[in-house]
């Protein structure tokens, strides 16, 4: 059985002039960096009603419990705000 975790989208990672939609700030309640980034390569999946995108968790981003997920199709702005699940195995 796989643990599931949820984690609230805060935002995309943005740039000076450029706004990625494919990669977003996730952020955790976790007690330390060191859990965070033993997250890193997990897979997580925003689910709006009976679709999904699955994306995968590719880095820290600070030391405030802020991480970094990568999709494959750009997240659309009505996510933000939501909640995406982390699961072991899809």
């Amino acid at each position: 059985m796989s643990q599931i975790v949820e984690a609230r989208i805060t935002n995309y990672r943005i740039g000076i002039r450029t706004q990625m939609s494919k990669e977003i700030l996730i952020q955790f309640s976790a007690d330390s960096v060191a859990q965070l980034g033993a997250l890193i390569g997990k897979k997580v999946v925003w689910k709006n009603g009976k679709n999904q995108l699955v994306g995968k968790i590719v880095g820290l981003h600070g030391k405030n419990g802020m991480l970094k997920a990568k999709f494959k199709k750009g997240v659309p702005g009505q996510a933000i705000g939501q909640t995406v699940e982390l699961v072991n195995n899809i």
